[in-house]
C-alpha cells in the first residue's frame, strides 16, 4: 500500500515546561479523533509529529491538519536516506514541483538535529541549492523573498519538503477547560468561539430563539455556524433556548430604550444557569467595544452585572474588518450574512440607552421577575449535536 508522510510542527507547545507531555498527548488524541477511519498512523518523535496515511486518504488528512488547533504548520514530506546525495535528489524533486507551479525563485532551509550527518546546515543549503540550479537553470536562488522554500530536516531520517502550510497555532482543544459560547447568527460570535477554541477551550454553545419574531431559518443558520466552529473545536453541543416569553415580559414591563440591555442581561442570566449545570468554567461573548450601542463599556457592565462566572470577550479590541477577515478564513462569513436576523436585531429600540447605569439596570431587571421564565425556558431547551 502506498503511503504519504506529513510532518507537523508544534509551535507554542514547545514552550511548555514540565507539562509539555500532557499537551502533546492531548494533541495526539485530538488528531487521532479527526483521522479516525482513515487508516493513518501518528508518530511522535523529538518535538515533531508525523502522520503516515494511505495515498487515497490525503485529502481528508489535509482537511484534518487544516482544522487542528495546536500546530504551527504542516507539510507533505519526502523521506530519504541520510546521505548528501539522497538529500540533494529529494530537493531536486521538490524543485520540480516548484517549477510546475510557475515559481522562479527559491531558497533552501536546513536543520540538522542528527550531528552525525557529514554536512552542517550551511553546507546542506549550499550543496542542495547547487543541485537544484544545475537541474533547473531557470530557478534562481533568492534568500530574501523566495517564491518557494525547500526545507530539509536531518533527524532519524532525512525529511525534505516544500509548500509548507501554516497551522491554526494555539493549544489543543480541551487543554483549557470548557466554556459556554453565546452564539447568535451574526458574524462576531462564531469568530469568538473559534478564538477561544484556539486557546485550548472546548465549547458548549447556547442560541436564544424567539419564534415567531425570529424564523426557523434563523435557527438553522445558527446550527450551521455551530457546525462550522465545531470543525475546529472538536465538536460543539448546542442548546437552543426559547426566549419568546422573556422578550414579551421585557416589552411589557420595561422602558423601550432599555429593552436591548435588559434582553442581554436575561441572556447572560440564562447562559450562566446553563453553564453551571454543564460545569462550564466561563461564558464567551462576541462583543467588541463600542461596535454597537449595547457594547459601550457602561452597557457591557450592565450586561454582565447579573452573573458571577467570568465573561470572556476575545473580540473586545478588534475592529470589524479584522473580524470579517477571520470569519472568511474559518468559513463562517457566508453563513453569517444570510438574511435571517436574530432576536437581538429585531428587538433593538430606535433610541437605545448608550451609557446605562448598573444600579438602574439592576432595578429594572428585578422588576421583570424573569427568573421563573428563564428556568422554564431551560427545561424546554433543545439540545443539538452538530458534527
Amino acid at each position: 500500500m502506498k503511503t504519504t508522510t506529513y510532518l507537523i510542527k508544534l509551535g507554542e507547545l514547545t514552550l511548555k515546561g514540565g507539562n509539555r507531555k500532557a499537551f502533546e498527548i492531548l494533541l495526539r488524541k485530538n488528531l487521532a479523533a479527526m483521522l479516525k477511519g482513515l487508516g493513518a498512523q501518528i508518530i511522535m518523535k523529538n518535538g515533531r509529529f508525523y502522520v503516515c496515511c494511505p495515498v487515497e486518504a490525503e485529502a481528508k488528512t489535509e482537511w484534518a491538519l487544516n482544522h487542528l488547533m495546536g500546530i504551527a504548520g504542516w507539510a507533505k514530506t519526502k523521506t530519504s536516506e541520510k546521505t548528501p546525495e539522497d538529500v540533494c535528489n529529494a530537493c531536486v524533486e521538490e524543485a520540480r514541483l516548484l517549477c510546475e507551479r510557475g515559481i522562479t525563485t527559491f531558497k533552501i532551509e536546513a536543520r540538522r538535529t542528527d550531528k552525525r550527518f557529514p554536512l552542517d546546515s550551511y553546507q546542506i543549503r549550499c550543496l542542495a541549492g547547487e543541485a537544484v540550479t544545475k537541474e533547473f537553470p531557470g530557478l534562481k536562488v533568492d534568500v530574501r523573498k523566495p517564491g518557494g522554500v525547500i526545507e530539509v530536516e536531518i533527524r532519524e531520517k532525512a525529511y525534505v519538503f516544500g509548500n509548507a502550510r501554516e497551522g491554526r497555532r494555539g493549544l489543543p482543544v480541551g487543554s483549557a477547560g470548557r466554556g459556554l459560547l453565546l452564539l447568535s447568527g451574526g458574524i462576531d460570535s462564531p469568530v469568538a468561539g473559534y478564538m477561544m477554541a484556539s486557546r485550548g477551550m472546548a465549547l458548549d454553545a447556547v442560541y436564544f430563539h424567539a419564534y415567531p419574531y425570529t424564523s426557523d431559518e434563523a435557527k438553522e443558520k445558527t446550527v450551521k455556524l455551530a457546525e462550522i466552529v465545531g470543525r475546529y473545536a472538536m465538536g460543539i453541543r448546542l442548546f437552543v433556548v426559547s426566549f419568546t416569553t422573556i422578550q414579551a415580559r421585557i416589552k411589557e414591563r420595561s422602558p423601550e430604550a432599555w429593552r436591548t440591555i435588559l434582553l442581554r442581561m436575561a441572556m447572560m442570566d440564562c447562559a450562566e444557569r446553563l453553564a453551571l449545570s454543564r460545569r462550564d468554567k466561563c461564558l464567551i461573548s462576541g462583543e467588541s467595544l463600542s461596535q454597537v450601542a449595547s457594547q459601550t463599556i457602561e452597557n457591557i457592565s450592565c450586561t454582565e452585572s447579573r452573573v458571577k462566572l467570568p465573561v470572556l470577550r476575545p473580540l473586545i479590541g478588534m475592529n470589524k474588518e479584522d473580524i470579517i477577515a477571520l470569519a472568511e478564513d474559518i468559513g463562517t462569513y457566508e453563513t453569517s450574512i444570510l438574511p435571517y436576523q436574530d432576536c437581538c436585531v429585531l428587538f433593538t429600540p430606535p433610541h437605545p440607552v448608550l451609557r446605562g447605569d448598573v444600579s438602574q439596570a439592576g432595578k429594572l431587571y428585578e422588576e421583570l421577575e424573569a427568573g421563573p421564565l428563564i428556568e422554564a425556558a431551560l427545561v424546554g431547551a433543545e439540545s443539538r449535536y452538530p458534527l
